[in-house]
């Protein structure tokens, strides 16, 4: 980002004893607007979105516990209720009042629980490629299978040497190599905020390890839908046109909701803010009635 143009400012919340890191954009007059990053991601990720709607609301975007600048969990599990619970936390420490909030992936799922359990906490809800696998990709194998699949990756993880990058333009190899979608500038930015230098000089990611391992128990599409079917406000269910994470109005995920409306991007993966992010912002920008 441009060197004149003056960022967040970094502050801390706790949740089960963790110690966790999220930025604030200004402008606390305005309504709250949270932006929940997905997996192996970090908060500096939404700063393109949050320079073009700071000067309507007062942003904050939290780093998940196990990202960016916030402390891993101790043992190394990491589960959607812990996500949801910080997040819970994080809402206590800085509003009494409804807020609007933004996720992606990991962070989609995120957001859409926490309006479907609290229900009158939030004033909008976007979710951008946040519903989960799509039912094909969900395989019904025995628990005692996948309690001994996941038993095997924590191990495994444990012997599991976190990656050093010589340089940052190794790093930066490597993110281009995840997401071909980005730009130069883009992939730049977030390899800057997403790899932390260690005392050796090389460079690793600030994502703990174990945020790879998959929890034995299958996503449980009844509860999600029970869940969802309780938000009550608008909700918008971002998809990228060249996404895996399917077309939740065929596989009838989206008629769960009561007030929703969708939108698909076209030429966009699953990071569709980053992929395409004019569309994006249109789409937002339109929703929350800018």
């Amino acid at each position: 980002m441009a060197d004149s143009i003056i960022g967040p400012t970094s502050h801390y919340f706790y949740s089960q004893r963790l110690k966790l890191h999220y930025v604030d954009w200004g402008n606390p007059t305005r309504p709250l607007l949270v932006l929940v990053h997905g997996g192996r991601d970090h908060c500096r990720n939404w700063d393109w979105t949050a320079l073009d709607l700071r000067d309507h609301f007062h942003i904050i975007a939290p780093d998940l516990r196990g990202h960016g600048d916030s402390d891993w969990a101790v043992g190394g599990n990491y589960s959607m209720i812990d996500y949801v619970l910080d997040l819970t936390q994080l809402m206590h420490a800085v509003t009494s009042e409804p807020a609007t909030l933004i996720g992606h992936s990991l962070g989609g799922n995120i957001v859409l629980q926490y309006s479907g359990v609290y229900p009158s906490s939030v004033r909008q809800v976007v979710s951008i490629e946040g519903m989960g696998p799509p039912p094909h990709m969900i395989q019904e194998t025995p628990a005692h299978v996948r309690m001994g699949n996941w038993i095997g990756q924590m191990q495994d993880l444990a012997r599991r040497k976190v990656r050093e990058y010589s340089s940052i333009e190794e790093a930066l190899g490597r993110m281009r190599e995840a997401n071909p979608h980005l730009s130069q500038e883009q992939a730049l930015h977030l390899t800057v905020w997403g790899v932390r230098r260690n005392e050796n000089g090389t460079y690793s990611w600030k994502f703990d390890n174990y945020v790879h391992a998959t929890s034995p128990y299958v996503f449980n599409t009844r509860d999600a839908r029970e869940i969802w079917g309780r938000i009550t406000c608008p909700a918008l269910l971002i998809r990228g046109a060249e996404s895996w994470a399917g077309d939740w109005v065929k596989d009838g995920r989206f008629s769960a909701f009561r007030n929703a409306q969708t939108d698909t991007v076209e030429k966009a993966g699953h990071w569709v803010h980053h992929d395409q992010l004019g569309a994006f912002l249109k789409i937002a920008r339109r929703f929350l009635g800018l």
